[in-house]
């Protein structure tokens, strides 16, 4: 029967076709600047629930579904039903599957309480930095730079350390689109990652934030023990080398 409500419900809202298999860059780009849960479903009738069955009844099927053996249908739960209702019905359901054994169960819980944007959330996601689970401490530092709160920047030296290259990665990355005081040292400090892919994604970040102080940082790199990085490095340093000689050029055709 509860297979039964999920399926005419799910067909009801036209989302009984799922990708559980997003990459996380794609959800970014449509999160970063989306408006909240809330005001969604006000405005968007992809977002409105149903009128097929009573909310007490969708809601005690949510609760059934958070509890299935299946993690994809704890999924389904959380991103077609509480994501999509009012904080006030959906926050502390989203609080406790944030201890789910599932880790992929765990990333959409604190995905979906991020679109709620209510700073009570912002304890969780510190909490889930320390997550076991590399996906998951991604979704919370995505979390906390969506949120743009001031980040203690010792939250991110515990990264230089950690065990999944991925995280490091991404710390690089995310570094790099945020203008923040004190990330000199901690992009250089990535940049000698023994991962060439945090080594280039740092060094990326570098010559974005800090394009004259990452100049003597790119001429050590230029030797870097994997070609793909070495490649990168010369056509960076050729580009910044021509950039001032086209400048002094157009500055002698037009002096006045």
């Amino acid at each position: 029967m509860a297979d039964r409500f999920r399926l005419v419900y799910l067909k009801s809202t036209g989302l009984e076709k799922s990708d559980f298999n997003d990459s996380f860059s794609s959800y970014e780009k449509k999160t970063m600047a989306a408006p909240s849960s809330s005001e969604s479903s006000r405005t968007d009738p992809e977002y409105n629930i149903p009128q097929t069955f009573s909310s007490e009844a969708i809601l005690k099927q949510a609760k059934t579904d958070l509890k299935h053996p299946d993690p994809k249908v704890r999924i389904l739960a959380i991103k077609y039903y509480l994501e999509k209702s009012y904080p006030s019905i959906s926050m502390s359901l989203l609080q406790e599957i944030l201890s789910d054994r599932d880790p992929e169960v765990r990333v959409q819980a604190l995905r979906s309480l991020i679109k709620f944007r209510s700073p009570i959330i912002s304890p969780f996601l510190k909490k889930h930095l320390k997550d076991n689970a590399p996906q998951v401490r991604i979704a919370a530092l995505r979390g906390m730079f969506q949120y743009q709160e001031k980040i203690d920047l010792n939250i991110f030296l515990q990264f230089l350390s950690d065990e999944s290259s991925w995280v490091r990665r991404k710390v690089a990355t995310l570094l790099g689109w945020t203008q923040m005081e004190g990330t000199l040292p901690i992009l250089v400090e990535l940049s000698r990652d023994q991962d060439s892919r945090v080594r280039k994604a740092a060094l990326f970040s570098l010559v974005a934030l800090y394009p004259d102080e990452s100049e003597s940082r790119l001429m050590e790199a230029i030797t870097d023990s994997d070609p793909s990085v070495q490649k990168w490095v010369k056509m960076t340093l050729e580009k910044i080398v021509v950039r001032p000689l086209k400048k002094r050029k157009a500055f002698l055709k037009n002096p006045g």
